[in-house]
């Protein structure tokens, strides 16, 4: 039978300046907010079953220092644009997910954590924002493979990591009722696409 022993959600699209137009996914959602932070829920919506099933298993969130709390009233940022913006909400989005995840999970040996892996790794996302890299794709990597593997983290859940560092995220992510109007607004964007998301609504 097949088994997920660890789910890493790391794809995303950068800041790509100041000066960025706002760019819509096929769904026509905000387009930082869909890779970065909704295709990771419903992809790990989707895998819940079988990590449930490969316990104890670990999903890890690669989010970033720069966060800025959602503003329910505009999360698609439709009336005032900026791509800094988008990207730290949708960086603090996921992590909002991994603590709220991270209760739904207690007691099935899945367990949930996010972390900033380092800051500007040389990469392309980072070059393509014209910022000199400051940090090296391995430091990152390290800091991802820590909650991925270290057995230090064995039970844990629901933690923001900076580096290696257990660390604290912005406010937002450690208020219930944000986390909850993200869920629902999650649930309704993804729409009837996975039975698990039916049964957590």
């Amino acid at each position: 039978t097949s088994r997920l022993d660890i789910l890493i959600n790391n794809a995303g699209i950068g800041t790509a300046g100041q000066g960025a137009k706002r760019q819509v996914s096929a769904d026509g959602y905000e387009l930082r907010f869909a890779v970065n932070y909704l295709a990771g829920f419903l992809l790990t919506s989707e895998l819940l079953p079988l990590l449930k099933a490969s316990a104890p298993a670990r999903i890890v969130n690669v989010a970033s220092a720069g966060q800025q709390a959602i503003d329910f009233s505009d999360v698609m940022l439709t009336r005032s644009y900026d791509g800094v913006r988008a990207y730290c909400q949708s960086k603090l989005a996921q992590i909002l997910f991994t603590v709220d995840l991270a209760e739904q999970l207690k007691g099935t040996g899945v367990t949930v954590n996010a972390l900033h892996p380092a800051s500007y790794m040389n990469t392309t996302m980072v070059r393509q924002a014209r910022v000199t890299p400051w940090s090296s794709v391995e430091t990152g990597a390290d800091a991802i493979l820590n909650l991925a593997t270290s057995p230090t983290l064995n039970g844990k859940s629901g933690l923001y990591f900076d580096g290696l560092r257990e660390s604290r995220a912005d406010a937002q992510a450690y208020d219930a009722k944000a986390r909850q109007q993200l869920r629902s607004l999650s649930l309704d964007l993804i729409g009837p696409a996975s039975p698990t998301s039916k049964e957590q609504h």
